[in-house]
């Protein structure tokens, strides 16, 4: 320190003569208005959101769930992908992209695993529905429709398999393991006979429904009612998804990924719940699987490499890692890009690369980041702070509420994301 630097305050210092600045401006200090907020360009509307009953977010996002519907059928020009691309078949993958990102949004999101080989339970349902459906299986045929939840059953069972030996394993070697899971999971369609490796099953199954052309409903080319039911189903995960979050789940394992050593001291069952995760994510991706198989109606072992496997990861990361809406948007766009910019096929993964670096750059956190919450209910304890604050500033007496003693009032005051500090 040189001589004409002064002496460093304290941190008791800096506070009071904070308390001071706001006296002097007519703010008490223990009001809400003194609780500094984040400097965010869309933090008014992002309270203002939290803070309303759960019934009018929903009544919110009715017109958006029927745009969504509509999105095929409308077919809007600026962002559709004709005529390189069909665009109600784009629609389709975009919406199975969006459903893999938010079963894998579970593993990394929000229990904080990095799974690189996801791809092997997206695999796992593809082959479930397409051994159970087509002609060239030689096992027990039975409707398409059944196959989803039979999907999802196998892919549980699969992920549980492998979490079981490889879960006590944690950050650059549980990746390591997981890429090596994806990798073998396709080795081993190639080299087992019943899954008939390159050749693969035809005529995969699909719903029934005959249009009044004769032609069936679900057939492979017309990706409108597929991307309804694959909509549908996203919908409902979305709603499963967001209950399990804010469950006691939920809190573990959000627990388990800010940190795992001080977690299972606080008595967690940090592998009980990784494993949870692992079940979980795997059954929506073996869903996910499954849907591929049918609208696409072919599965062979070379639909389920590492590349689809990384973009499966980026999509989450892309959306905003822990965030299920932005793991939504994350797995559109990883999808749409590539499709939009079809015709200058030279250039679309090069475009695809520079649009991934410039949001990396601009948004490190993903296009919608997660907020944290570490209570259940924090956005009405949150509610009640503020107003119990607010009544402590109007109360007669001392300027700032309190009762006389000097000291401002002791009421914890919530940080930014909902949690009392």
């Amino acid at each position: 320190m040189s001589m004409f630097d002064g002496p460093k305050p304290l941190d008791t210092a800096k506070s009071d003569q904070a308390n001071a600045k706001m006296e002097s401006s007519g703010v008490p200090p223990g009001s809400s208005a003194a609780v500094p907020r984040p400097n965010r360009k869309f933090g008014r509307w992002s309270d203002c959101w939290r803070e309303m009953p759960r019934q009018k977010q929903w009544l919110i996002l009715i017109p958006i769930v029927i745009v969504a519907f509509l999105l095929p059928v409308v077919n809007p020009p600026f962002i559709t992908t004709e005529p390189g691309n069909d665009w109600p078949l784009a629609c389709q993958l975009m919406a199975i992209y969006a459903l893999v990102a938010v079963g894998l949004n579970i593993v990394i999101g929000y229990a904080g695993l990095l799974d690189l080989g996801y791809i092997a339970f997206f695999a796992v349902g593809s082959y479930t529905a397409a051994m159970l459906t087509s002609p060239d299986s030689a096992f027990i045929k039975i409707p398409y429709l059944w196959t989803l939840p039979v999907a999802i059953a196998v892919s549980m069972f699969v992920g549980v398999l492998l979490g079981l030996p490889t879960l006590r394993l944690r950050g650059d070697y549980l990746a390591i393991v997981t890429l090596g899971f994806g990798e073998i999971v396709r080795i081993l369609a190639t080299i087992i006979p019943a899954m008939k490796g390159q050749p693969g099953f035809q005529n995969v199954g699909h719903p029934p429904g005959v249009g009044a052309d004769g032609i069936p409903i679900f057939a492979n080319s017309n990706g409108t009612p597929w991307y309804w039911l694959t909509l549908s189903i996203l919908i409902i995960m979305l709603f499963l998804v967001g209950n399990m979050e804010r469950s006691r789940v939920g809190r573990a394992w959000i627990a388990i990924r800010e940190d795992e050593d001080a977690a299972e001291t606080m008595g967690v069952p940090t592998f009980k719940y990784k494993v949870w995760a692992f079940a979980l994510g795997a059954g929506v991706g073996g869903l996910a699987g499954a849907l591929m198989g049918g609208q696409v109606g072919f599965v062979n072992n070379q639909k389920f490499d590492v590349v689809t496997s990384i973009l499966f990861v980026a999509a989450v990361v892309l959306g905003g890692s822990g965030n299920k809406v932005g793991a939504i948007l994350g797995g559109a766009l990883v999808a749409y890009i590539p499709l939009r910019f079809t015709a200058i096929a030279e250039y679309k993964f090069l475009i695809f690369g520079l649009a991934l670096v410039l949001i990396m750059i601009y948004r490190s956190q993903g296009l919608v980041p997660a907020k944290q919450r570490l209570l259940a209910y924090g956005t009405k304890a949150y509610a009640a702070v503020r107003r119990q604050n607010a009544e402590n500033a109007r109360r007669p007496g001392t300027p700032d509420g309190s009762s006389g003693s000097g000291t401002p009032p002791t009421t914890p005051v919530p940080n930014a994301e909902g949690s009392a500090s």
